[in-house]
């Protein structure tokens, strides 16, 4: 194994040239709602596998008031569903989970460490 090979193989897929796997997999923009219906906020960004071109996980936004103030949370693709033919995707797990999720820097998020993290907090191995 070459050395440097430790990078995490995830683009944040505003800053990278990558186009998705299929289309209808830019969600951006998007309102974020919980698994009771609850709005959250909306989708700022995906972080996409660099060799998949699949989307792992969700950054979203919510809060703030002209950009301060606001919150951002990572979240696994595995916890999102979406409706064919809805504009908005469905966190499938209560508001209150994904509001005391943990911390992320949005420039760390290609850390494994970071990413493990989120992982566990949704209950994936």
């Amino acid at each position: 194994m070459e050395s440097g090979q430790q990078r995490s193989n995830l683009a944040k897929l505003s800053e990278a040239e990558l186009p998705l796997e299929e289309p209808w997999q830019d969600i951006r923009g998007l309102e974020v709602y919980d698994v009771n219906g609850e709005q959250i906020g909306s989708v700022e960004d995906l972080y996409v596998d660099r060799d998949s071109r699949l989307p792992r996980f969700l950054e979203v936004s919510a809060g703030g008031f002209l950009g301060i103030g606001k919150k951002h949370f990572l979240i696994p693709i595995e916890e999102i569903s979406r409706e064919m033919g809805e504009d908005r995707v469905t966190v499938n797990q209560p508001r209150d989970k994904v509001v005391e999720s943990p911390d992320f820097d949005p420039d760390d998020v290609s850390n494994p460490d970071i990413q493990r993290a989120i992982h566990a907090y949704y209950g994936h191995a």
